[in-house]
């Protein structure tokens, strides 16, 4: 599954929920490039390439439709790390629910990231060795899709609040 109108409608048609299993220290995004750049020279961030993904959570929200997020992460924090726990302040505000789990703990979880709707659609998020998103890839055999919920479950219950951990 390319990225694109295909993978971009599941995110606007699931019903109940939304899960996204992150295992990446850095991801390579060109919408993000200058925020990231002003986020680690302690400049003002603008926000302005993250406004349709708030949008699109806050309607989500509006309608009771919920995304939910574990970030596994290396500690101490890689500056991509630290600029995803910024970001997560604004998509928590509205309305997605963003959790870290420290890498030393997530033994037993996947090491590759993927996004879980409605428990019943998998996809496999894969990426080159630059960090660059290639797409998805749709899975549809049931013995793995509720292997991906034990996962799901299993990190949500190790995981840390995204404030809490911020805290830290």
């Amino acid at each position: 599954m390319e990225p694109g109108p295909e993978f971009g409608k599941l995110f606007r048609t699931f019903e109940h929920t939304a899960f996204r299993l992150e295992t990446r220290d850095h991801y390579r995004s060109a919408n993000e490039a200058a925020a990231l750049r002003q986020f680690v020279a302690g400049e003002p961030v603008d926000l302005g390439w993250f406004q349709n993904w708030l949008t699109m959570i806050r309607a989500a929200a509006a309608e009771g439709r919920r995304f939910t997020r574990v970030r596994v992460v290396t500690v101490p924090l890689t500056d991509y790390s630290r600029f995803g726990v910024f970001c997560s302040e604004h998509t928590n505000a509205a309305g997605e629910d963003i959790r870290y789990l420290a890498r030393q703990d997530a033994v037993g979880l996947p090491d590759y990231d993927y996004w879980l709707f409605d428990s019943s659609k998998l996809v496999r998020l894969h990426f080159d060795g630059d960090e660059n998103f290639l797409g998805g890839e749709l899975i549809e055999e049931p013995a793995v899709i509720v292997a991906h919920n034990y996962w799901r479950d299993a990190a949500w219950h190790r995981a840390v609040r995204r404030d809490d951990f911020a805290a830290e």
